[in-house]
């Protein structure tokens, strides 16, 4: 479980594919601090720790999160946001993030604003992609306030620390992001969904 407040950030190395598998080499000024087994969000994918070697360390990426995610997009040098697990009895500063990429979203536009910049992001709909104005959303697995809520967009305002500490002052239209949408939200509509027969 995480809270969706960026810790730092990563540069991919290099990436290696086995068998229908990613690895991929990250550094990181924390990677001396973690350990093997351990789960980390990358851009609000949860990966687990499987090789270290200070200030490298490896994940392994499966087909199936490559499908759902940007990370298949990925080159050298691209900066990826951490954020290690919430520790227990620890500050829930964002939200319940779970490191579950729901989708991803599609950069329509970011702008600046007078001290804070705007971001749009458009999305396939679905039942289950619920956004309501003033809700949760994880965007590359940084914890933000909806704005504007669409059936197939959202809007979201970053202030100036989120903006200078994370990937995203790296976007720009046409750009794909990783989206996690609230998880109470999520549950509301697979119970009604079972309530209604619609499952």
């Amino acid at each position: 479980m995480f809270t969706g407040i960026i810790e730092t950030s990563a540069l991919l190395e290099k990436r290696e594919i086995m068998d229908g598998h990613h690895r991929l080499w990250l550094r990181s000024p924390i990677a001396s601090e973690l350990r093997i087994d351990q789960s980390v969000s990358h851009d609000g994918c949860c990966l687990t720790v499987d090789a270290l070697e200070p200030p490298l360390y490896r994940v392994t990426v499966i087909e199936e999160t490559l499908k759902k995610t940007t990370i298949g997009f990925w080159t050298p040098g691209y900066e990826v946001n951490l954020e290690r697990a919430l520790a227990w009895g620890g500050r829930l500063d964002g939200h319940w993030v779970q490191g579950h990429v729901d989708a991803r979203g599609i950069c329509q536009e970011l702008r600046p604003l007078q001290g804070s910049w705007e971001l749009r992001v458009g999305f396939e709909p679905a039942p289950d992609r619920i956004v309501i104005t003033k809700g949760s959303i994880a965007v590359n697995g940084v914890s933000l306030t909806v704005v504007e809520a669409g059936k197939d967009f959202f809007t979201v305002h970053l202030i100036p620390y989120t903006f200078e500490h994370t990937n995203l002052k790296f976007l720009e239209p046409g750009k794909a992001v990783n989206v996690e949408f609230d998880v109470l939200g999520k549950y509301v509509m697979a119970c009604l969904s079972r309530m209604q027969g619609l499952d």
